[in-house]
């Protein structure tokens, strides 16, 4: 049994603990926003934080994930209210396919809270790890931009 607190909430798992954080929060707790894409690390479609860090979902073990907070692009609100970041990705029309935006939403999400102020440059680098095959980069990058200028909280 696996206790995982995900967007403020325990969760009780009765999981193999080397299962991947990404398909516990898929596959037992319907939490979709975060997507399998390469299964190695390398692409960021199932980006989550794990605390105040950005992970791959796919790479961490549940069990990894317990005694710490878990949070999915849900936990920042919702199609009817969404938070300030998705917001701004709306805004911005950030996503084409629309794949890789939970993650680029919780990677940007995790820059924000950690670095309130991100020149352009720390904003490129924090978010390198993230994958865009649509070419969306710098719709995303404005979205970015736009919610540290607005000077509100993500």
């Amino acid at each position: 049994m696996i206790t995982l607190n995900v967007n403020g909430k325990d969760h009780q798992l009765d999981i193999d603990p080397d299962m991947p954080l990404l398909y516990a929060l898929r596959n037992h707790l319907a939490l979709n926003g975060a997507k399998y894409g390469c299964g190695l690390g390398q692409c960021g479609a199932c980006t989550v934080m794990v605390g105040d860090k950005p992970v791959f979902s796919c790479l961490v073990p549940a069990a990894a994930a317990s005694g710490k907070t878990v949070r999915t692009v849900e936990g920042l609100g919702s199609a009817d209210k969404p938070g300030p970041l998705q917001a701004a990705f709306i805004d911005a029309q950030a996503a084409q396919c629309g794949y890789c935006i939970a993650g680029m939403i919780m990677r940007a999400q995790a820059l924000i809270e950690t670095v309130p102020h991100p020149s352009d440059e720390q904003i490129r680098e924090h978010m390198a790890p993230n994958l865009c095959r649509c070419g969306t980069h710098m719709r995303i990058f404005s979205a970015i931009k736009a919610v540290v200028a607005s000077g509100v909280k993500p």
